[in-house]
């Protein structure tokens, strides 16, 4: 099951909105076959495990890191028919499929078959592979990684806006992995006319060309679109489609310009001056977004917060110190009382050359945990 969970991960990136899924097929003690879920609408993990088994996967085991889907209602079949077929004896599954279209279901008609289900191995570690897939699923919003580069005294942006680069090349490599294995990049308007940032994946060498996926889809939150026709974003077409989440209000002239340049203009209900972020996380989770990273300026980053909508952050610390009350801080919008500060989980931190890497969950101690 491990080697199954090492190869779903390799996903990463390339199946949203689909989940992340590895197989492997043992006869008689060996490895006869494996695969992954490689891109969404691709085989699934299952299917290619078992035609790289071919008939030695008659009596035997098929470990899978999540159930698989019994029902039609997406590009490819259904794979429960397929693994009765193949005659396996025996399916060892790491976690049910929190989708309501498959929970249990993809379990049951392989017992009904006559097949020995197994369900639990290693579950804690597929459910921590597959959380933003579940979370999605289970609350209809992606799972949100709010990311920021900081000194040490908190500050992203000089007065002036100067702001790169405030921490190492170790640092900003680590953060193009971690945009990589995002669905989407989103950044407020502010952030878009002040820094005109292209918002792609910048991996170099050879494990980066090797394992080179699709780019992230870029989204600006703009109320009143001033998103300009020239920005890089907009140029760079091969950096990945380009979201404008904007307000019913909002110009449709403008709008229809953006459109004609290839953007895509997604109008959400809200105030007039403000596009709703519970709105706006709803309709990125019905374009197919799991995994949501937010690498906005202090508003932005406030905003979020306050609306309840951070799941982690990731914080790029260097030791530097900016100082001044005019610099730009890494969370801004009204501040709170001690008493109703934000608490975190305990933090990993990683050392990244001479700077930190923070990492952590916001703590929800009042939600409770879905069943399983």
């Amino acid at each position: 099951m491990r080697l199954a969970l090492r190869l779903a991960a390799k996903g990463r990136g390339r199946t949203s909105p689909n989940p992340l899924v590895g197989a492997v097929v043992v006869s008689g003690g060996r490895m006869v076959g494996q695969g992954y879920h490689r891109r969404v609408g691709g085989p699934h993990a299952e299917i290619h495990a078992l035609h790289d088994a071919g008939r030695r996967a008659a009596g035997a085991t098929l470990y899978l890191t999540l159930e698989p889907c019994v029902h039609r209602k997406k590009r490819t079949p259904p794979c429960v028919p397929t693994v009765i077929q193949s005659a396996v004896r025996r399916v060892v599954i790491a976690m049910p499929d929190p989708n309501p279209l498959v929970n249990g279901k993809g379990i049951r008609a392989l017992r009904r078959a006559g097949v020995r289900v197994e369900v639990g191995r290693l579950q804690a570690e597929a459910e921590r592979l597959n959380e933003a897939y579940s979370h999605r699923v289970r609350t209809g919003r992606p799972f949100v990684t709010l990311k920021a580069a900081m000194t040490l005294d908190g500050k992203i942006a000089a007065a002036g806006g100067e702001s790169q680069w405030i921490t190492g090349k170790a640092a900003r490599r680590d953060a193009h992995r971690l945009r990589a294995g995002s669905d989407a990049i989103l950044v407020g308007i502010g952030t878009a006319l002040a820094d005109d940032p292209r918002l792609t994946v910048r991996l170099t060498g050879r494990r980066a060309r090797s394992e080179r996926r699709p780019q992230p889809l870029r989204v600006v939150l703009d109320s009143r679109l001033r998103f300009p026709l020239s920005a890089r974003m907009v140029k760079a077409r091969a950096g990945g489609p380009v979201v404008v989440m904007t307000t019913a209000t909002a110009s449709k002239s403008r709008g229809a310009a953006l459109e004609q340049k290839g953007v895509q203009v997604v109008r959400v209900p809200g105030a007039v001056s403000r596009v709703s972020l519970r709105y706006a996380v709803r309709a990125l989770a019905s374009l197919g977004i799991s995994r949501l990273l937010v690498e906005g300026g202090g508003e932005v980053n406030a905003a979020f917060l306050k609306a309840g909508l951070v799941d982690r952050v990731v914080l790029y610390v260097a030791p530097k110190l900016l100082g001044g009350g005019d610099a730009v801080g890494v969370i801004g919008g009204a501040s709170r009382r001690l008493a109703k500060a934000l608490l975190l989980a305990p933090p990993n931190v990683t050392r990244l050359g001479n700077d930190l890497r923070l990492e952590a969950r916001i703590h929800s101690p009042s939600k409770v945990k879905p069943k399983m």
